[in-house]
C-alpha cells in the first residue's frame, strides 16, 4: 500500500479544537428537538462509511451480511503488509550484503595483482560466492516486494470499488433498513426534563442571578471540552489506520491528544466542581445537616480560594513567559505551548468563579437561618 505522509497543520489543529464541539452541539440540539428519532440515520450510516467502510462497518449498521465480504479484503491488506515489511527487511540486509562483498572482491583482486598467492585467490573466491548470493537474496525480496505490494494495493482498490458503491446505494440500504426496524424511543421528554434544571443546593432553591450565571458558564464549557473525547477517538482511528495499514506511523496524534487530554482536565474542572464529582473526604460530610455542611464548606472554602489563586497567578506566569517566547514543544511536529498553557490559568479561573458561587449560596443559606 502506499504510505501516507499527512501532518496535521497546527492552525487546523486548534481551528478543529474549537469547531468542532460548536458543530456537535447544535447537530446533537437539533436531533434532541426532533418530534420522531428514526430507528437508523443515514448520517451515520454515512459516518461508518467513511469511518469504517474498509471493514464494512456500514453494512453491519444496516443489518446487511454482506459487510462480511470486506473483512477477508481487510486481513488480505494486514498480511501482505507485514510481508511487505519483512521483504522490505531483506532487500535493505541484502543491499548491504552486496555492498561489503563487492568491496571484498575488488580489495582481494588488487592485493592478488600485487601480490599473488593461494590465500588471496581462496579469499576472491569465497567473496565472489557471498556477492552472488547477496544478489540472489536481493533479487528475491525485491520479487517478494513487488508481490505482496501488488496484492495489498489490489485489495485496497477492491474495497474503495466497494465503498463507492456503497456510497450511491446507501440511501436505499437506509430506506430499506428503516423499513424494517421499528423507530426507536424518543427521548426529547427526557431531554426537556434534565434541562429543566435543579437547585445548586438539593432540598434548597435560591436563586441568585451570578452564581446562575457561573452555573451555566461551567455547564457550557464543560460541554464544549467533552466534545475533545470524541477527536481522540478519530485520531488515535487514523493513527491505527496509517500505521498498521499504509505502514506510516504518524509524528502528531500522541502529542495531539494528551496535550488535548491536558487542556480538556483543566478546563473541565469548574464543571466538575458544579457536579460535585471532585474527590472530597465525606466520611462525617454527607451525614451532617444540610446547614452543618453550608458551614463546613464556608469555612473550608478559605483553603479553596488559596489554591485557586495559586493556580491562577502560577499558571499566567507559565502562560506569560511561554507566549513572550512563542514556545513550541521540541518534538518534530513543534506544536505552539502557549494556548496549551494559557488552559492553566482560564481552567483556574473558571473554577474560581465556581466557587464563589458555590460560597454565594451557602452564605445564603446560613443567612436564612433555616435548618
Amino acid at each position: 500500500m502506499p504510505s501516507l505522509t499527512f501532518v496535521l497543520p497546527h492552525w487546523l489543529y486548534w481551528l478543529g479544537l474549537i469547531l468542532f464541539p460548536v458543530i456537535a452541539i447544535f447537530l446533537v440540539g437539533r436531533r434532541g428537538r426532533a418530534s420522531e428519532t428514526p430507528g437508523v440515520s443515514a448520517g451515520i450510516a454515512y459516518m461508518l462509511l467513511i469511518s469504517g467502510g474498509f471493514i464494512g462497518l456500514h453494512r453491519f449498521y444496516l443489518r446487511s451480511a454482506w459487510g462480511l465480504i470486506f473483512i477477508p479484503l481487510f486481513l488480505v491488506i494486514l498480511l501482505a503488509n507485514m510481508q511487505d515489511r519483512d521483504a522490505r527487511n531483506i532487500i535493505s540486509s541484502a543491499r548491504n550484503d552486496v555492498t561489503v562483498a563487492e568491496f571484498k572482491v575488488e580489495r582481494y583482486a588488487k592485493a592478488a595483482e600485487a601480490a599473488p598467492s593461494e590465500a588471496l585467490t581462496r579469499r576472491i573466491e569465497t567473496s565472489r560466492q557471498d556477492l552472488v548470493a547477496a544478489r540472489q537474496a536481493f533479487a528475491q525480496g525485491e520479487a517478494d516486494y513487488r508481490w505482496w505490494h501488488n496484492v495489498a494495493l489490489i485489495s485496497g482498490v477492491l474495497i474503495l470499488l466497494l465503498v463507492a458503491l456503497d456510497a450511491v446505494l446507501l440511501p436505499g440500504m437506509v430506506r430499506r433498513c428503516a423499513a424494517r426496524e421499528p423507530p426507536a424511543q424518543d427521548y426529547a421528554s427526557d431531554r426537556e426534563m434534565y434541562e429543566g434544571g435543579e437547585p445548586r443546593i438539593p432540598g434548597v432553591d435560591m436563586p441568585s442571578p451570578f452564581a446562575d450565571r457561573v452555573d451555566r458558564l461551567s455547564t457550557i464549557i464543560g460541554e464544549f471540552v467533552a466534545w475533545w473525547a470524541v477527536l481522540a477517538v478519530f485520531a488515535y482511528y487514523y493513527e491505527v489506520i496509517a500505521r498498521y495499514v499504509f505502514n506510516s506511523p504518524t509524528n502528531w496524534v500522541h502529542e495531539s491528544m494528551f496535550l488535548m487530554f491536558g487542556m480538556q482536565y483543566l478546563l473541565s474542572g469548574a464543571f466538575a466542581l458544579r457536579e460535585g464529582s471532585h474527590v472530597r473526604v465525606d466520611v462525617l460530610y454527607n451525614y451532617l445537616p444540610l446547614r452543618s455542611r453550608a458551614v463546613m464548606d464556608v469555612v473550608t472554602s478559605v483553603f479553596f480560594f488559596i489554591f485557586t489563586g495559586t493556580l491562577l497567578c502560577t499558571g499566567w506566569i507559565f502562560f506569560h513567559d511561554a507566549f513572550e517566547v512563542r514556545e513550541v514543544s521540541f518534538t518534530e511536529w513543534g506544536i505552539q505551548y502557549w494556548p496549551v498553557k494559557f488552559a492553566l490559568p482560564l481552567g483556574a479561573a473558571l473554577i474560581l468563579l465556581q466557587g464563589l458561587a458555590d460560597l454565594i449560596r451557602n452564605i445564603a443559606l446560613l443567612r436564612r437561618g433555616e435548618a
